[in-house]
């Protein structure tokens, strides 16, 4: 029979799905499950939103719209990015998608060739490792340990630029899995290595920009080097921020020439993001911001509630994230121990062993490039994390 296409064997099912579903799986079957694996929000965007959608389903044209986005839709994100300092972007610069997993494939469809090299800071997001193999791009991965914050360097980007002269540098800030977020010295710091390769194409994917906690502000290299905003390209969505990932929603802002290449692949796979959703993200972006204001506040009393579980437990190393709604422990103490006679040789064996013995899901490092670590996504309702972290203390006390 005809066969598949060679890259289906370098595309892998998204590991903290697989998590998910089988924490979703376990709670059907009557399993007493807290689940900290996905990244969901957890909340719902505020009735304005809701209002907006209702009004443009009550008046759908049920045409086709623009392959870029709608021009209200653009000044929305525009508007909304000069409110944490990135300005001077127009229209020509911008375009929508799919949500941000969508318009990031789109750039790496847009950016590099068969053969070309991505570089990541690791711990990074799974799907970055996953749009390399699907392109048969080469992936350079630079290891950002528990040790150094989870950060990376400016020497050390420095010495990899040099060496392996990337085509795209893929930069996350705040972090997932690890909710650090880099201060505007050490964004200035390594924008000065930056602007040494003007070859290096480079993505920002930021989508968690107004979720810093502490009174930390944003921060984007073009910035401070403002000859970096030819060749940078800021990727947001509504997902995190908004309460909305299931509307699917991401935005790119940067040069022209890569704006248009998104907007012609987008004319060959969605055509347009849908009018309902295109009327819920400009209410979104452009209404009242007291949800995402008060949630952002809700994220920073949780985040100080799991480190102060994840402190109290001896051997794990936990740096403190000050955004996003993520810790990422370093839990290799655990490594060679037993729990209730179930051997613990890695993070996923700890994961299985937590999942099945306390009912917590949670995260392997490894699907993050860290297998010395786990991801705790804290945004399960509140009445939960309280037990949760307690299971979690109570498994490690266990060990023997």
């Amino acid at each position: 029979m005809p066969q598949l296409a060679r890259r289906m064997s370098r595309a892998k099912p998204s590991v903290i799905m697989q998590v998910a579903e089988k924490a979703k799986r376990l709670k059907a079957e009557g399993r007493d499950i807290i689940s900290f694996s996905i990244g969901v929000p957890n909340f719902l965007p505020g009735e304005h939103v809701y209002a907006a959608a209702r009004e443009a389903l009550a008046k759908d044209s049920g045409q086709y719209g623009s392959n870029r986005g709608t021009d209200a839709l653009l000044d929305a994100f525009i508007e909304h990015m000069a409110k944490i300092g990135m300005t001077g972007y127009g229209r020509v610069n911008c375009s929508t998608g799919i949500g941000a997993k969508h318009i990031l494939y789109n750039l790496g469809e847009a950016l590099l060739d068969e053969g070309d090299t991505l570089m990541f800071p690791v711990p990074y997001w799974t799907t970055y490792l996953d749009i390399a193999e699907i392109l048969d791009a080469k992936a350079v991965e630079l290891p950002c340990p528990a040790a150094q914050n989870y950060k990376l360097t400016p020497a050390q980007l420095d010495a990899a630029l040099a060496e392996h002269k990337p085509k795209v540098f893929l930069f996350n800030n705040p972090s997932n899995p690890t909710g650090m977020v880099y201060t505007r010295d050490e964004i200035a710091a390594l924008a000065e290595v930056l602007v040494k390769y003007p070859e290096t194409w480079i993505i920002t994917d930021d989508i968690y920009n107004r979720m810093l906690f502490d009174g930390l502000e944003y921060a984007n290299f073009v910035m401070f080097r403002p000859e970096l905003r030819e060749r940078t390209v800021f990727v947001d969505s509504l997902s995190k921020t908004y309460g909305m990932p299931g509307w699917r929603v991401g935005f790119m802002a940067g040069p022209e020439s890569v704006a248009k290449a998104v907007t012609t692949l987008n004319s060959n796979h969605i055509t347009n993001v849908p009018e309902i959703a295109t009327a819920a993200a400009i209410a979104a972006l452009s209404g009242p911001q007291d949800v995402p204001t008060e949630k952002c506040a809700e994220f920073q009393a949780k985040r100080d509630q799991v480190m102060a579980a994840m402190n109290a437990i001896p051997g794990v190393v936990c740096p403190r994230p000050q955004g996003a709604f993520y810790v990422f422990p370093d839990i290799s103490c655990a490594f060679g121990k037993s729990h209730n006679g179930t051997k613990i040789e890695n993070d996923v064996d700890l994961c299985n062993a937590l999942l099945e013995a306390k009912g917590v899901a949670c995260v392997p490092g490894s699907a993050f490039g860290e297998p010395r670590a786990l991801r705790i996504s804290y945004t399960c309702p509140t009445p939960q994390l309280a037990p949760g972290l307690a299971r979690f203390q109570e498994f490690f006390a266990e060990l023997a």
